[in-house]
């Protein structure tokens, strides 16, 4: 495949990514159509990425004539087939579900042009197996933006089995354009990498909850008070060469023997999903929802981020 421009894209979608993902697509000049079934819903949709372009010219992220042209690049659609036949991109944010995917990339491989990317924002799903029913899986790929998509500068391309290394170069080369920070990974693994670093801590840190260690507000003041403040400047395998592999090894040698190595779901959160305690949608999981804001919460950590994009302190090192 040869050739790729951006000038046009397609997000499908309108829960929580859609609207940030189309924004960043706008906001890096593409046209872009929000596709749903209910045109009141892609409406919608299209007022909220507007208002997060808003945001970000408020906090001096996005100069206003970027912003401006952002807005009036987007727009909803209902019409599937129509919409997409024309994008230079399409990007699925739908529920992380295979038969639905599958179904709905053998239909866009159809229905796009030849030299279109085909992009999943899953978190986790296999893009080769997503893409297993296109005609052209080498056009398939994973672009995962992570939450909220319109702040979080991190996206990870995800290379499927046949997936053409110059889409993913391309798709790349967008995403700068965009403003954002893209990382390839090279190997379609349950967890893409993120959420395989991710997972690992949160196994970790439910463990020493769950052996009593200490208790869950500890555990969250302990990382972001402590390692988890500087790791937007400060990696974690920079920390490893900083401090000299001879005394990073034999700490991990010693501690990694009384880590949890528990396959599945950690025994805890089992019992609390057996008791219905299922966190802020049920009122109570690792915290007292009752007597917490989760909005509160999403506010200071947006309020956060924008502080940090704006002191520059997100940026590739």
């Amino acid at each position: 495949m040869a050739g790729f421009t951006f000038q046009a894209a397609a997000v499908i979608g309108t829960g929580m990514m859609g609207p940030g993902i189309a924004a960043v697509f706008a906001s890096g000049g593409l046209r872009t159509v929000i596709l749903n079934r209910d045109r009141e819903r892609g409406c919608r949709a299209v007022e909220r990425a507007a208002q997060q372009l808003s945001l970000l010219e408020e906090h001096g992220l996005l100069p206003s004539e970027t912003a401006q042209r952002g807005r009036e690049l987007l727009s909803a659609s209902t019409d599937y087939e129509a919409s997409v036949a024309d994008v230079d991109i399409v990007l699925e944010s739908g529920p992380e579900n295979m038969e639905f995917k599958q179904e709905l990339f053998a239909r866009l491989d159809a229905a796009t042009k030849a030299t279109a990317i085909l992009a999943s924002n899953t978190s986790g799903l296999s893009i080769t197996d997503i893409a297993s029913r296109c005609a052209h899986p080498e056009r398939v790929l994973t672009t995962h933006f992570w939450n909220p998509p319109h702040l979080m500068p991190l996206v990870e391309i995800v290379k499927g089995k046949k997936t053409d290394l110059a889409a993913v170069e391309a798709v790349r080369c967008l995403l700068q354009r965009c403003g954002k920070t893209p990382v390839i990974v090279k190997k379609d693994t349950p967890g893409q990498l993120g959420n395989r670093l991710q997972m690992a801590l949160v196994r970790e840190a439910v463990n020493i909850v769950q052996q009593g260690i200490a208790d869950a507000e500890a555990v969250d003041l302990a990382a972001k008070a402590g390692f988890g403040l500087r790791r937007p400047v400060y990696g974690i395998l920079e920390h490893q060469d900083m401090v000299g592999l001879d005394m990073g090894s034999a700490i991990v040698d010693y501690v990694s023997r009384d880590l949890s190595n528990h396959v599945g779901m950690p025994p805890l959160m089992r019992e609390m999903l057996d008791r219905g305690e299922l966190g802020v949608k049920s009122g109570k999981g690792f915290y007292d929802w009752s007597q917490r804001d989760p909005e509160a919460v999403k506010a200071r950590r947006d309020r956060f981020v924008l502080e940090m994009l704006k002191n520059g302190y997100v940026k590739p090192s």
